[in-house]
């Protein structure tokens, strides 16, 4: 900028002394000692003051006496010296419960009379109300570890060995598959079809039912299994029953479809079959006439509730068509109007003629209307 702000220099100090040298180390140690003296002369001369004047002369009214920094001995703030004016939250009586309480007279506000003061110290943190180990450590079916984890003691050779084993418990198969005697060969259990000793000891366990696997895929008719959904659809078959594992044993597998959802009920065709046939419906004529008269009223239902809706659009449409006609100006008179005259419209009504549900309907001759008439 061309033209800039005057500013005012600084003032330079003059000092008619001239400027001395630095003071030596024994000069700066005669000056500390100096300085200690002085106080501790003070200090003596304000313990005489206070010794001469009473220890209860300082109060506060004449804390002004005080020096700087100087805090009040106890017996000046004590309280036989407290007027009776004076605001205090602790107790009156000293001799009360040993000593001052400040909390002693103080009264709770009327919301808080019901409060209370919990002692975390000596509470017990539940997990939000979730049991864990250090709540109950004994109990081992509450937490069992998971068998599907690995263990942190076992190795990864050694946990897919476990994992082989457990598969070969549970299929009966190996290793773990029953032991055939050779001296009773009356006891040993042989397949019902081929009177074959390989059988499946797993559908043994299970559905007690003696079976090879190549019988198994001979006949899947009598030996292929149905999932719930086609033993509940195809033989009309309840819940409660397809649950009973006396009555109808099933095998569980994972479900295919996810692996989140329940694991899959399996069950014997020829075991269901024989439930169905012979204890609730008694024979396979009876179980398709049932089924067929199931469909019949299904299909009688669907059909009355597309009636039903078929009405509501007619009716609809009806008064839909009457108001656009009368918004129009073109036509349609008042109710009861005679169609294509100016006079009031009179019914005729043709013989009254049942439908499907036994109910006589009238129609009008001229406009087509229609009535119920009921007989009593």
């Amino acid at each position: 900028m061309a033209s800039e702000r005057p500013s005012t220099p600084p003032p330079q100090t003059t000092s008619t002394h001239p400027p001395g040298s630095p003071f030596t180390p024994e000069q700066v140690k005669r000056i500390e000692i100096n300085r200690l003296k002085a106080k501790a002369l003070r200090d003596q001369r304000e313990a005489e003051a206070r010794k001469q004047n009473g220890a209860t002369s300082l109060n506060r009214s004449d804390s002004s006496n005080l020096a700087a920094g100087q805090k009040r001995p106890n017996s000046a703030i004590s309280t036989s010296n407290v007027p009776a004016t004076l605001r205090d939250g602790r107790s009156k009586d000293p001799a009360k419960n040993g000593g001052f309480r400040p909390l002693d007279d103080i009264q709770p506000a009327r919301n808080f009379t019901k409060y209370v003061e919990y002692d975390f110290s000596k509470m017990t943190d539940t997990k939000g109300g979730f049991l864990t180990v250090e709540d109950d450590p004994h109990n081992k079916a509450l937490y069992a570890p998971n068998a599907e984890e690995k263990p942190a003691h076992m190795t990864l050779k050694e946990w897919e060995r476990h994992q082989l084993l457990r598969s070969l418990r549970d299929r009966k198969e190996g290793p773990f598959e029953p032991g055939l005697s050779v001296m009773k060969k009356e006891e040993n259990k042989v397949c019902r079809e081929c009177q074959s000793l390989e059988i499946d000891w797993k559908w043994e366990d299970i559905f007690g039912c003696a079976i090879c696997n190549p019988c198994k895929d001979k006949f899947p008719d009598k030996y292929s299994l149905l999932t719930k959904t086609e033993a509940r659809e195809d033989y009309l078959l309840t819940d409660p029953e397809l649950k009973d594992e006396e009555l109808l044993p099933h095998l569980e597998r994972p479900n295919p479809h996810k692996a989140t959802f329940h694991n899959m009920m399996l069950f014997l065709r020829y075991q269901v079959e024989e439930y169905a046939f012979g204890k609730k419906w008694g024979s396979a004529e009876a179980l398709d006439e049932e089924f067929g008269r199931r469909e019949k009223d299904k299909k009688r239902r669907k059909e009355d509730k597309f009636k039903s809706k078929l009405q509501e659009l007619k009716k609809k449409t009806r008064v839909d068509a009457y108001r656009r006609g009368r918004k129009a100006g073109g036509g349609g008179g008042g109710f009861g109007d005679e169609i294509g005259g100016g006079g009031k419209h009179t019914h005729t009504w043709g013989r009254a003629v049942e439908n499907d549900e036994g109910i006589g309907i009238k129609t009008c001759v001229d406009c087509g209307m229609d009535v119920e008439e009921l007989e009593f």
